[in-house]
């Protein structure tokens, strides 16, 4: 069974219907018992960084998200809160990443909207992917690079595309709308 967090956050239905088409059993929660003995967990996020963190704190999820022993998985926004500090509403995080989230320079269109390509790609999440598949990401802010990055996309300048630290993974871009290559990655995920 994957829990996927439940706390008023945007893609939720999105990454349980992409889990329903690998036919993954899954519920979307905050039950923190239901979470604690679920397989594996996915932090979807699509929001304003400070309000959806004032969101978790409510529900005490900022607290249980780093205490998780089972694999997790953070996408977008989930990925940024999982790191120390965001200026977007000058939030900070739950630290599990130790990477600051910054604002991308307005040298080209923001929000970063569409497919990427991603490099230096370290496994497990990208076995049997490439760095020529295109992923879908839209984003106005970037986590630094640091030595939990696993793949990096160079838009305006290089950033983590995906992080990983012990059981914990997270990526910038959305699996769940990145076609058959989202899909890979979600399988490796489930595998692990």
């Amino acid at each position: 069974m994957i829990a996927i967090l439940k706390y008023n956050g945007g893609n939720v239905s999105s990454v349980q219907n992409a889990l329903n088409r690998l036919g993954a059993e899954s519920i979307i929660t905050d039950d923190f018992a239901l979470i604690r003995k679920a397989d594996k967990v996915i932090f979807p996020g699509v929001g304003e960084a400070s309000s959806t963190m004032k969101i978790l704190k409510e529900k005490g999820l900022d607290q249980l998200i780093p205490t998780l022993k089972q694999p997790v998985l953070g996408i977008c926004l989930g990925m940024q809160l999982m790191c120390k500090n965001n200026e977007e509403g000058n939030t900070v995080g739950m630290g599990i990443f130790d990477c600051k989230v910054k604002k991308f320079p307005q040298l080209d269109l923001v929000p970063h909207m569409g497919w990427n390509t991603v490099s230096h790609l370290k496994w497990p999440l990208f076995s049997e992917i490439s760095n020529e598949d295109d992923l879908y990401f839209v984003h106005s802010f970037y986590c630094e690079l640091s030595e939990n990055t696993t793949s990096v996309c160079d838009y305006i300048l290089p950033f983590s595309a995906s992080l990983q630290k012990d059981n914990f993974f997270a990526t910038q871009f959305h699996p769940e709308k990145s076609g058959k290559v989202g899909n890979k990655m979600l399988e490796n995920f489930l595998k692990i």
